[in-house]
């Protein structure tokens, strides 16, 4: 029984090694696709992932405080969104006719002179040709375009 103490406890020892090697490698590792996923800077790669090598958890602490908090792909998709968004404030208005662009509050199309809006009998307001009642006097307009 006396000979089976030191085995075993030279076999737990073993296997507390393997696990911090193990766990090590593993940080190193992850930092290292981590930080490649958030910069292109080589430099930095490769300073974050010794770092985290060197000095393991505290390593990784220090990491994941100074880390970019957005991913490369994050990044991009918010570039795209500003972008859209963008687009859609600069979008210019259309004539249906001829397609050139138009001012909103033109009555006709300088280009191919379609009417674009009329003006309220009652109020004098420019109004859409599609729509049958002044919404800000409520006068009826009827179906005929004048």
């Amino acid at each position: 029984m006396l000979t089976v103490a030191p085995r075993v406890v030279e076999i737990l020892v073993a296997f507390a090694l393997a696990y911090v090697a193990t766990l090590s490698l593993t940080l190193v590792i992850w930092t290292f696709r981590d930080i490649q996923t958030r910069t292109t800077d080589v430099f930095v790669q490769a300073v974050s992932t010794l770092f985290v090598a060197v000095f393991n958890l505290p390593g990784l602490i220090l990491y994941l405080i100074l880390r970019p908090h957005e991913t490369l792909t994050e990044q991009y998709e918010r570039s795209l969104e500003e972008e859209t968004l963008l687009q859609d404030l600069k979008q210019d208005l259309l004539c249906p006719s001829c397609n050139q662009v138009i001012q909103p509050d033109f009555q006709m199309c300088p280009h191919c002179r379609m009417r674009l809006k009329r003006q309220c009998v009652e109020c004098g307001r420019m109004l859409e040709l599609d729509w049958s009642t002044c919404p800000f006097c409520t006068t009826p307009i009827g179906a005929t375009v004048p």
